[in-house]
């Protein structure tokens, strides 16, 4: 189990009041180490610049200005990826799609932080063992001993200096599928597949813009104004994904990609924190029926589900977003064994992995949700 007494700051040096809701529309600052680890840092260094992107692109081949290259390096890199987590949780799910366990190893901070940074605080003494550090601000600091944002997650980590890297989340992952291919799992599935990015990057964006980030937006919302347009917004691109997945299996077709686990870490989490939580209650996930067997389908899959860990998801939503549950009391519910349940998607044809694509086997022992999910009753 997570912690069911996760440490609390209200009141403290520590708060995160103020943090969050700041008035009016809430805006996210999408400014982060834009650094990349690839396979020819030569070919990556000399190419021309990039644009940032907010969603990112699978077939970028330079740099943004000011960032730098880093080399594919199997046992050099710590990904440190909170559960809790959506912007997270996607990148701990595209490494164990593509069996980088053994490439790019795990640490998962705790469900929650103070105004400072997440801490390693579900380990015995307080401290990643690999990393050897209590917060991962410490991570931040050896690198930019000034840096000045947030400390984000996911983050990957340099382990020999102890530094950041990136916390590009947006390009982290299709760089993973792109960048690592020396260390693919065989079977591993083409997240990416070449003749559907035209196609999928608009639907990426969208639902990064729509529904990623607005349930944030609904849930952050300083005005009535700014929820009411928030909430329209959000229902707006649900309910264009209900129409989309009618008569789809997945939202590009027939198999998974990087774009279903995109929208799938926020559908996970619809229900248990943003409906109540963030206000976004004009129906619960399991009121589409489209999209409530979709995520059942993906939840069921391995690689998906088997990542999820409900307690920390509620437990960093309630405590530490002070601004909107000032008790940090969190929720018992909802109930949980409906994930389990039959989709019926099977009858659009299609499945999970292409043809020589394989599911992962196993989660690992050590890597195994310890809260609350079905999967592991």
């Amino acid at each position: 189990m997570a912690d069911q007494n996760p440490q609390k700051t209200f009141g403290t040096e520590n708060s995160t009041q103020g943090a969050y809701v700041t008035g009016g529309e809430f805006t996210r600052d999408t400014n982060y180490i834009e650094d990349r680890v690839v396979a020819d840092v030569d070919a990556v260094t000399s190419a021309p610049r990039e644009e940032s992107s907010s969603i990112g692109d699978p077939r970028v081949s330079g740099l943004t200005e000011g960032a730098e290259a880093w080399p594919v390096e199997s046992g050099r890199y710590r990904l440190v990826a909170a559960r809790a987590c959506p912007w997270a949780h996607r990148s701990i799910i595209i490494r164990r799609l593509l069996g980088l366990e053994d490439a790019i190893s795990l640490a998962t901070p705790g469900p929650v932080h103070d105004v400072r940074s997440w801490t390693f605080d579900l380990t015995e003494d307080g401290k990643d063992p690999v990393l050897g550090t209590e917060r991962l601000q410490e991570n931040y600091f050896a690198r930019f001993p000034d840096y000045p944002r947030g400390i984000t997650v996911p983050a990957l980590v340099d382990v020999p200096s102890g530094g950041v890297v990136t916390n590009n989340y947006p390009q982290l992952t299709w760089d993973f599928s792109t960048q690592w291919k020396e260390f693919h799992r065989e079977g591993a599935p083409n997240l990416a597949p070449e003749e559907l990015i035209d196609d999928m990057l608009p639907v990426i964006k969208r639902i990064f813009t729509e529904v990623n980030n607005g349930v944030y937006r609904a849930g952050f919302a300083g005005s009535q104004e700014a929820y009411d347009a928030a909430y329209d917004r959000l229902f707006d691109a649900l309910d264009w994904l209900e129409e989309r997945l009618a008569d789809q299996r997945y939202l590009m077709g027939e198999h998974i990609t990087e774009a279903d686990i995109r929208l799938f870490t926020t559908l996970v989490r619809f229900d248990p924190v943003y409906h109540g939580h963030f206000k976004c209650n004009r129906q619960k996930l399991a009121e589409f029926p489209n999209l409530w067997a979709y995520a059942r389908d993906l939840f069921q899959t391995p690689g998906f589900g088997d990542t999820v860990d409900f307690d920390q998801i509620k437990a960093h939503y309630y405590v530490v977003h002070e601004d909107i549950n000032p008790t940090q009391v969190i929720p018992k519910g909802p109930e949980l064994q409906s994930w389990l349940s039959p989709h019926g998607r099977e009858a659009l044809g299609g499945s999970p992995f292409a043809e020589g694509a394989t599911a992962p086997g196993p989660v690992a022992p050590e890597e195994q949700p310890p809260g609350a999910n079905p999967l592991y009753r």
